[in-house]
């Protein structure tokens, strides 16, 4: 299994964002994904993760009401989609999947994920 994040870039606060993360490789539809995000001298942290199926998500408290997680089976690919962006999102961003038939979101920590793909730069000016 593959995956390849895109759609990072630099913007003012206040401004948008739309992550991607293609999955590629057999069986893909059955796993669950994750984003994770680092920012510099920091540890990576959970932002947001979806069911296999796309109807659960889950995001964190400091995220929630502006991001949102997607997932479109058909094309294999995960969006997180990024609001009202704030200095403090600034991170290299990270997808992760994980082979689960869970209905509901379960996994929330890294070591639960066993595909990661490379990251993208996030960088959002005050």
């Amino acid at each position: 299994v593959q995956l390849q994040a895109s759609g990072g870039g630099q913007v003012q606060a206040g401004a948008s964002l739309r992550l991607s993360c293609v999955v590629s490789g057999r069986g893909t539809r059955s796993y669950a994904m994750g984003w994770f995000r680092q920012a510099p001298g920091k540890e990576r942290e959970f932002v947001a993760a979806i069911s296999w199926r796309g109807s659960s998500t889950h995001h964190a408290d400091s995220v929630k009401g502006r991001f949102t997680c997607s997932k479109d089976n058909a094309e294999n690919v995960v969006y997180l989609q990024m609001n009202n962006l704030k200095p403090e999102d600034t991170a290299v961003y990270y997808c992760a999947a994980i082979e689960d038939y869970s209905e509901y979101v379960t996994r929330l920590e890294e070591y639960e994920y066993d595909y990661w793909g490379q990251g993208t730069l996030v960088t959002v000016s005050s």
